[in-house]
């Protein structure tokens, strides 16, 4: 008898589906962090997307444009979508230190800008998640080491740099 009951216990742990593979760039197991420092009116300005993820990565170098007011920011700019690049604009509203959630496509969506350089040249946001990320620069503010500094802080938040495309 005990036969039998191991043995229909090992079949059925067989059937079970194994927890498929976390979806996303980082892995949710690590600790992730977004900037205490981070300061909205230093923040605003024009930025291009310079490395990313994915599809994001799939229409180049994308620009938004970042407007604080009282109530968060105001984004415009290119999104890489289905059929290529689509203007966009929307509402970003502070949630925490370095942290902003943007209205997107599929909804409300929490960013969080996981570092940004001492003069807002360049920053690196991501999601907790993992479903997105991506590195900023001003335009013409794209340098080596400071895309270098943003790759080293997404890889110490979890990401799998090696699946970021970067975009200059």
């Amino acid at each position: 008898m005990r036969r039998v009951i191991l043995g229909a216990s090992l079949l059925l742990a067989a059937c079970v589906a194994k927890d498929p593979a976390p979806a996303g760039y980082r892995d949710p197991a690590r600790m992730i962090s977004s900037s205490t420092a981070f300061d909205p009116a230093r923040f605003q300005g024009d930025w291009q997307v310079v490395a990313a993820f994915g599809a994001g990565a799939a229409c180049g170098v994308l620009g938004e444009s970042w407007a604080a007011d009282a109530a968060g920011f105001g984004i415009r700019g290119t999104a890489c979508r289905a059929g290529g690049k689509h203007g966009f604009a929307t509402r970003g509203r502070l949630s925490g230190p370095g942290r902003v959630v943007r209205d997107g496509p599929r909804g409300p969506e929490e960013q969080w800008i996981l570092w940004v350089d001492g003069d807002y040249r360049v920053a690196a946001v991501g999601t907790p998640s993992g479903a997105f990320g991506h590195i900023l620069a001003r335009p013409g503010m794209a340098r080596a080491d400071l895309i270098n500094a943003a790759r080293e802080v997404m890889d110490f938040n979890g990401y799998d740099i090696s699946r970021l495309v970067v975009l200059q």
